[in-house]
């Protein structure tokens, strides 16, 4: 009898703990750090492309440890590096957070405006203009806004990239700082006095060490070139050249080309800018020593270079997949890092890029396979024609930029019509236009809702006060240049949506997903995870099961 009622109490006992243990069950995770990594220009398929090649403590850790988003894409049109940035941290579309390209045409001051130029500001690290920037034209929170807000501004936000855009719009309006590489002579990392009054003694440091200079060498491939067998011949018609280069080969002789591609601009082009941006990057965490106590930090890092030998070498480079293989090295630099002074399991990050890109056009041709070059000349002079037949002006278009036509509402109203009318008849007569897949009015997109299809891809993107007034696409595999050597991106095909979505650390469940997710699905999964409020201008969802 004795040892039943002992049994009993063990029992009962070990129901009140377990009740207790329940009880004190928290919602939210609280990781000491916060990364959010985004690789310019960085296609789904780069992941599984060149995967038996990568090591196994950069991406392949992010998938083997964390969770696998394979079905990840933009929702909206257009894909340009600032949209995309954007995107990621307010957990919202152009449509609402403002930023609908790197520039755009701006209606009200009537010139092409930058997404971060701000003439308030001064700059900070340099004498040049590069710094007077600020995230003053997004006009949504970002997550690391809402997370400034929920500590009380107790945990610290830094942004950092070679691009000042892809370090501004993530970090947010209330950052700590952010700071962006200025090359030509200087070769140092600038900001702005929207954040401070003058750099701190970190940043002037790394900048008095040369910590650049280091990587003015040559370049080489990582590993044998026979093994890069992911890519087309090293020496093809496709790819672009840096200047005073005969061939798009390796190798790349940086010091030769120093002065003709403008210096320390030339480490943009390059993978070393991303080993630069790592350097710097975890000079950030030991300068502003985050991820030290119990609240949460947020370092947000933005790898440009995969951008720059996109643009210039094209998907199917030899010089991409060795970029990507070099920043794989410098992933699994910057996590052992991160285990060393966070603390392995007490940080949180997640991967993913602001855009992907098309293959080289005329590579497809050469594949036969659908692709090529679009005129903006030509069908600025055909559609002028036209307008000036219809209702006898050639002065209704004012500007013609990110694919969109913004008309001359002062000529419109001097003519005695009405703007849908002239949007209307342009719509009309371009479906008869080569290379053009579809067009759609600002009145329509601003009054018709769209529920599925480049239709609703070019609503999300579409913004009331910026956006144009008529919208085009082009036809999939098409791009708006005649440069017939490298890429570009921008469109709402999948070749410029789908992109990879890697979470890991503390909080993360371990796993894969084929379900589709979106772009503005990230900052709300971040938010959830950490348990505060979601950006202002949240259109997506968090992803469940990234969550545990």
């Amino acid at each position: 009898m004795k040892n039943i009622f002992l049994v009993g109490a063990f029992f009962f006992a070990n129901l009140a703990l377990l009740a207790q243990q329940k009880k004190e069950e928290k919602p939210f995770t609280r990781p000491k750090l916060v990364v959010g990594i985004v690789v310019d220009q960085m296609r789904y398929d780069y992941l599984t492309r060149f995967w038996d090649q990568y090591g196994e403590g950069g991406f392949k850790r992010m998938v083997n440890e964390g969770f696998n988003c394979k079905n990840n894409h933009f929702n909206y049109i257009p894909t340009k590096t600032a949209a995309g940035h954007a995107s990621v941290y307010t957990g919202a579309t152009p449509k609402v957070h403002g930023i609908i390209g790197n520039d755009w045409y701006d209606k009200t001051e009537d010139r092409m405006v930058y997404c971060t130029e701000d003439g308030v500001v001064e700059s900070l690290g340099t004498d040049s203009d590069a710094g007077k920037m600020s995230p003053r034209r997004m006009v949504a929170s970002t997550m690391t806004d809402q997370l400034k807000l929920a500590t009380v501004s107790r945990g610290k936000v830094i942004g950092i990239s070679l691009k000042d855009r892809g370090s501004i719009l993530p970090a947010g309006h209330a950052a700590d700082g952010a700071y962006w590489f200025h090359g030509k002579k200087e070769g140092h990392w600038v900001t702005s006095t929207y954040y401070m009054e003058k750099l701190p003694k970190w940043v002037k440091k790394f900048n008095d060490s040369d910590a650049a200079e280091k990587y003015k060498k040559v370049w080489n491939p990582l590993y044998d070139i026979e093994t890069y067998t992911a890519s087309i011949e090293d020496d093809n018609e496709f790819e672009g050249t840096f200047s005073g280069e005969k061939k798009p080969t390796f190798p790349h002789d940086l010091p030769k080309l120093w002065k003709d591609n403008g210096r320390f601009d030339l480490l943009k082009g390059v993978p070393f800018g991303n080993s630069l941006t790592t350097d710097f990057a975890e000079a950030a965490i030991e300068g502003e020593d985050l991820g030290k106590d119990d609240i949460t930090d947020f370092l947000a890092v933005s790898f440009s270079a995969t951008d720059y030998v996109g643009h210039r070498f094209g998907v199917s480079a030899k010089e991409t997949q060795d970029t990507y293989l070099r920043l794989d090295q410098d992933l699994e630099r910057f996590f052992a890092f991160l285990d060393n002074k966070v603390g392995k399991g007490e940080y949180t990050v997640f991967l993913t890029a602001d855009h992907a890109a098309v293959e080289v056009p005329s590579y497809l041709e050469s594949m036969e396979i659908p692709g090529g070059y679009f005129s903006k000349k030509d069908f600025i002079d055909s559609l002028t024609e036209f307008l000036d037949d219809t209702f006898g002006s050639d002065k209704l278009i004012k500007n013609f930029s990110n694919e969109q036509i913004f008309l001359d509402q002062k000529e419109i109203k001097k003519l005695g019509i009405s703007s849908a009318e002239v949007e209307n008849a342009i719509v009309t007569e371009i479906k008869n236009y080569k290379h053009i897949t579809e067009a759609y009015s600002g009145t329509d997109l601003r009054n018709q809702e769209f529920t599925d299809g480049l239709a609703n891809r070019l609503q999300k993107g579409y913004h009331f006060k910026r956006s144009g007034d008529v919208l085009v696409v082009l036809d999939p595999g098409f791009i708006n240049s005649t440069n017939r050597k490298g890429t570009t991106h921008g469109s709402g095909h999948a070749y410029d949506t789908h992109t990879p979505l890697l979470f890991f650390g503390k909080g993360i469940n371990h796993g894969a997903t084929v379900r589709r997710t979106e772009i503005p699905d990230i900052a709300n999964t971040v938010c959830a995870l950490l348990g505060i409020t979601f950006p202002s201008g949240k259109s997506g969802e968090p992803i469940w099961e990234v969550i545990e």
